[in-house]
């Protein structure tokens, strides 16, 4: 027992007033302490509450963005697709109304066709054949000169705003099979500003001799000017002047038909597909068409198109040829084609005449598959001769 110290006889040589001083001083630094954990506990309560409340706004923003972009997307997505259901399953009535209509129209006087027109939309009008309008112009031919005036064009459909009419006076130049034509002047008359019943009153002449008479006719076309993008063709009207007599002033006021290609030449083109190369060949060998204008010296090119799954690959482009009424070619341009069974292919041939102003359009050829169901000929035979040019005549339509 006397080896062993216990605490309580363990003794600092310190006086009271130091002990009392360092315990003060140990409180102090424990308040202190308190203090400081405290302020850090009310900061963090803070921060959590700031975090917590963020993540909500967060949350919401989030939700309502979404629900944005659920409900941008049934309109976009939904609605179209709605709308399409609706109205293939009315496809049939309206069509069997449309037809009702035709036969109404047929058998009543045309009274009130304004008003009619008023009430149909833009697509019974577009399927109505008497919805296109008419078209008022006169005829005078006196002094081997042919006068033409665009008068008005009457209840033309509602969309044809800003509407111009352009006259193409076509020649037949073969009369055995087929018959072929050139344009032998052409011409346009001012703008319609937004009307459905324009007033033109535009004046056309061009010499013509008395008997060039039976050969030419002449084509109106109706259309609508877009400054944003092609012009929309309406409609056509169509007259002859076999029968036009001279110094006799004739009025006309025909019905706007459906639009119509004119055959203004022939073209001779062949097709040759290298399947190990995947490439087609398109031999541009010889075009014949009548003169488009009366300037002489002029040259001609054509332009090559290739269509494939509807994109346009890039065109090529023949070297200028003097004009005549039989122009060789015989150039060859290469396309990259790689699904050429499967796939749509369209080539189109555009034959353009170089002039001072610029150029002009003499005809157009369309030749490959346009779909499943309609194969062109031409296309057939070079998938069953591959490797071996197939060539083959096309018409050059305008």
């Amino acid at each position: 027992m006397h080896g062993v110290l216990f605490l309580s006889q363990f003794q600092l040589p310190f006086s009271s007033a130091l002990k009392y001083g360092l315990l003060t001083l140990a409180l102090c630094l424990f308040v202190t302490a308190v203090i400081i954990f405290a302020c850090h506990l009310y900061q963090y309560c803070k921060y959590v509450s700031y975090v917590n409340t963020n993540a909500e706004k967060k949350y919401l923003t989030d939700e309502y963005g979404s629900m944005e972009r659920d409900k941008s997307i049934l309109e976009n997505n939904l609605s179209p697709s709605l709308l399409e259901i609706s109205k293939k399953k009315n496809h049939n009535m309206k069509k069997l109304q449309v037809e009702m209509e035709k036969l109404e129209r047929c058998l009543t006087p045309p009274t009130g066709s304004s008003e009619s027109l008023e009430s149909l939309s833009p697509e019974e009008e577009e399927t109505l054949g008497s919805s296109k309008g008419r078209l008022r112009f006169s005829l005078l031919y006196n002094e081997n000169q042919l006068q033409l005036k665009v008068i008005e064009g009457m209840d033309l459909p509602r969309h044809s705003t800003d509407p111009f009419v352009r006259i193409k006076l076509f020649s037949r130049y073969q009369s055995e099979e087929p018959v072929l034509q050139c344009v032998i002047n052409e011409w346009e008359t001012r703008l319609g500003k937004k009307r459905r019943n324009p007033t033109f009153g535009d004046e056309f002449s061009c010499a013509l001799m008395e008997k060039q008479l039976e050969k030419v006719n002449i084509k109106l076309e109706v259309r609508k000017f877009d400054k944003y993008s092609r012009n929309t063709v309406l409609g056509e009207v169509r007259a002859t002047l076999n029968n036009l007599k001279t110094s006799e002033l004739l009025e006309f006021c025909e019905e706007i038909q459906q639009i119509t290609k004119d055959l203004v030449g022939e073209i001779l083109v062949s097709l040759k597909y290298l399947p190990t190369a995947q490439r087609i060949e398109v031999g541009l060998l010889k075009v014949r068409s009548g003169s488009l204008s009366s300037a002489m010296n002029t040259d001609t090119y054509a332009r090559v198109d290739v269509f494939s799954s509807q994109r346009r690959q890039k065109h090529q482009k023949s070297s200028p040829q003097p004009k005549a009424q039989v122009i060789v070619f015989n150039e060859a341009f290469h396309f990259h084609l790689p699904d050429v069974a499967s796939a749509d292919c369209v080539v189109l041939i555009s034959m353009y005449e170089i002039q001072a102003s610029g150029r002009k359009l003499i005809g157009q050829a369309s030749l490959g598959k346009h779909r499943a169901s309609n194969v062109d000929e031409h296309w057939n035979l070079m998938l069953q001769s591959l490797r071996q040019p197939v060539a083959k005549w096309h018409p050059l339509l305008i």
